[in-house]
């Protein structure tokens, strides 16, 4: 028999979807930041950086992917138990694996080119397109040699199959699998218990990595940091789904939790220098901890209820992010001698990109091939018959599980 299937949780499918999108807002304000990101991203605009910039893209990182891998493993966890774990891993199999493998590819030399385009346009090279193209001469060009912003769908399907024999194992040990159940229903229910627990959780992993800071690895070749850093998250939200029962006790000082998160951010981001090794690893612990139940509680009140429009921007997440990166990496060059400051540029960028991202998918994706092969079906194009869905579970075709 199966199990009573889990209600649509427009909160948390909202909050994924928004989590992803702002990756379009951190590598469009990135350009046009001070500090030098190095191989991490190579492009910065030599007529107009700001500060302020760096302190958008810091800011979204504190939280962002870590919050999309607790939605994730939340989400994951639904399907392990209500779909039987050889009908997740297939899922997952053709909604992850089949889509990176496919878009790694594709996008490739699009990467390539529009950040070696960009690059030479900045330092002034007056025939920028023509000795861009000739880096196209030999095969190696063609072939991907990174994930570049695709890493994640790389990381998320390691996790993926690893929490399936995590689950599986935990099939056969009951016992110590309803107490794990019990000890985080209890914890959840505690707002300072839990950020205190988890931030402590979260440290004795920095200690364990012998970092302060988990770079993104775009390498093809798995990071152990980076794989333990967010199978955490992941591990968090999938026994959040056993305790779903108790998710509107998240909103408990959800306000509270924000302002202390972005409080505690703007301490480490301007005295970062400053501080020492143990004491960065406490404010990045607790303030990611801050905003994932401080941020998770403000979508569960206020976003709970269905809305048509933030369904369409959830179903098209997937898309603009897949899409984005070439835009935000070619549009600086185009406005690279505009009379802008920084963050006019950053604005245009982050706009053109958005409106080019939501068009194509609009008109190219939501109702053709490429919308089923990401999102398990293709949906109308009109808003309006989006019609309110009472199971989560056809939503979870797409990468949102």
């Amino acid at each position: 028999m199966n199990p009573h299937k889990t209600e649509r949780l427009h909160a948390l499918d909202s909050l994924r979807a928004i989590m992803m999108l702002l990756g379009l807002v951190i590598h469009s304000a990135i350009t046009y930041g001070v500090i030098d990101y190095g191989g991490g991203w190579s492009l910065k605009d030599p007529n107009a950086i700001h500060l302020s910039n760096d302190y958008i893209v810091s800011f979204i990182h504190a939280f962002r992917m870590q919050l999309f891998f607790v939605v994730a493993g939340f989400f994951g966890a639904m399907l392990f138990y209500e779909r039987q774990p050889l009908i997740m891993l297939k899922n997952r199999v053709s909604r992850i694996v089949f889509p990176f493998l496919v878009f790694v590819v594709l996008l490739w030399p699009t990467i390539v080119f529009t950040f070696g385009y960009t690059k030479l346009v900045f330092i002034g090279d007056s025939d920028a397109l023509a000795n861009t193209l000739a880096n196209f001469s030999s095969l190696n060009s063609w072939i991907p040699q990174r994930t570049f912003h695709l890493w994640f769908l790389y990381y998320l399907a390691l996790i993926t199959f690893v929490s399936v024999g995590l689950g599986l194992i935990f099939k056969k040990l009951p016992a110590l699998s309803n107490r794990i159940s019990t000890a985080f229903s209890w914890v959840i229910q505690k707002t300072v218990m839990r950020i205190l627990i988890f931030a402590g959780l979260m440290a004795l992993i920095y200690f364990l990595m012998g970092t302060s800071s988990v770079a993104t690895s775009t390498s093809f070749i798995p990071d152990f940091n980076t794989f333990l850093y967010y199978i955490f998250f992941y591990l968090v939200g999938w026994v959040l789904f056993k305790s779903k029962h108790l998710l509107d006790t998240i909103k408990q000082s959800d306000w509270i939790s924000t302002i202390l998160g972005v409080i505690l951010f703007s301490v480490y981001f301007f005295m970062n220098e400053s501080l020492n090794y143990e004491l960065i690893i406490i404010i990045k612990s607790t303030m990611v901890w801050l905003f994932i139940f401080g941020i998770t509680g403000l979508f569960i009140r206020y976003g709970s209820n269905h809305s048509s429009r933030m369904r369409y921007i959830s179903d098209s997440s997937y898309w603009v992010y897949l899409l984005h990166l070439p835009l935000t990496a070619i549009i600086p060059a185009l406005i690279s001698d505009w009379p802008l400051p920084a963050s006019l540029k950053f604005l245009f960028v982050l706009i053109s990109s958005g409106i080019i991202c939501f068009v194509t998918y609009h008109y190219l994706v939501r109702a053709t091939f490429i919308g089923k092969f990401l999102n398990g079906r293709s949906y109308t194009r009109s808003i309006k018959d989006i019609k309110h869905e009472t199971q989560i579970i056809p939503k979870l075709e797409g990468v949102n599980s």
